[in-house]
């Protein structure tokens, strides 16, 4: 098969393409002909080394994906060859991702599709919607409350507006550009702040009739704190899926409301009860064509250096490699 690699961590330049051998798969395991390869953030500082040092001599990159089963290890029905599938949690404790033409994984990782999700939308549901699913939900139902998303034309921050919305919260999303505003609405957004050119927390104050919002998603805990530190109800949740680049809020955190909850979330990390609720979600709104998918630039396999640098740049919208 083709594949791309890396036996090394560093920058883009470190991944090889070429040939490999076809893997197969072990018991409780599908093998999965590979249509399309999600790139996320973790995809990259993975492979530079920022968020973890390689654990193995090669690695196949890329958690998420999607294709079609074409073998089944022991112990896994042989009903599931042909079956269309959206994949997790691919290179999690594992050398070999996405970014290759077959790639073999848990059968529980290989989620089924439904009929009228394409397999570039599938591609950007693992890291993306399932980091969303645990912000919005970790806590309990949204129906009724308001939702601050910070970020809102971002992959986790679009989905966690959809979700939220569909959850019957009030959704407040902050964003950087008119262009980003209209995502971030086209997502569900029932108001956008420009952060660059509006005061936040005063805009929340006056959109929330001085009430505060129930819950925040945040992307960039460090920079954004001291918005969430006077917009937060009592009893509310901030929950964090990025700290941020800029200088950590100091600690103890102190909040304007008395009860706050801080949620770190690492969605490789959720607990399995969290990701069954995700996918079990995810997969239902799938199938009654509630979830839009958020397209952005397509890649070549052999171009997967592109496809890393263009996420690791702030590309709009799910980057996409084609595999086959």
């Amino acid at each position: 098969m083709k594949a791309v690699w890396y036996e090394q961590n560093g920058g883009a330049e470190i991944l090889q393409y070429g040939d490999m051998p076809d893997p197969e798969p072990g018991p409780g395991e599908v093998r999965v002909k590979v249509a399309t390869s999600g790139v996320n953030p973790s995809d990259w500082k993975r492979r530079q080394g920022l968020t973890a040092s390689i654990g193995f001599p090669r690695v196949i990159p890329n958690q998420d994906g999607a294709g079609m089963i074409d073998a089944v290890g022991d112990g896994v029905d042989s009903s599931r060859i042909g079956e269309r599938v959206w994949l997790f949690e691919s290179q999690f404790g594992r050398a070999f991702g996405t970014a290759a033409e077959y790639t073999a994984q848990p059968s529980g990782h290989a989620i089924h599709l439904p009929d009228n999700t394409d397999f570039a939308a599938a591609a950007g549901l693992g890291v993306p919607a399932m980091t969303a699913h645990r912000c919005v939900f970790s806590d309990g139902p949204v129906t009724g409350k308001t939702v601050l998303v910070t970020g809102g034309a971002g992959a986790v921050g679009r989905y966690a507006i959809q979700l939220a919305k569909l959850g019957g919260a009030a959704i407040i999303s902050t964003v950087s550009s008119d262009e980003k505003a209209q995502i971030a609405r086209d997502a569900g957004a029932d108001h956008t702040i420009n952060y660059r050119e509006e005061n936040v927390t005063e805009r929340i104050i006056e959109l929330s009739n001085s009430a505060g919002v129930d819950l925040v998603v945040e992307v960039d805990m460090a920079a954004n704190f001291p918005v969430s530190q006077q917009v937060l109800k009592r009893s509310g949740v901030l929950a964090v899926y990025s700290g941020g680049s800029s200088q950590a809020p100091a600690v103890p955190l102190s909040f304007k409301s008395t009860n706050v909850t801080v949620r770190m979330v690492l969605v490789y990390d959720m607990p399995e009860v969290a990701k069954a609720a995700a996918v079990a979600d995810i997969t239902s709104w799938l199938e009654q064509g509630k979830l839009t998918p958020f397209a952005g630039p397509h890649f070549s396999l052999e171009g997967l250096k592109d496809a890393h640098l263009a996420v690791e740049h702030g590309a709009i919208g799910k980057v996409v490699v084609d595999v086959s």
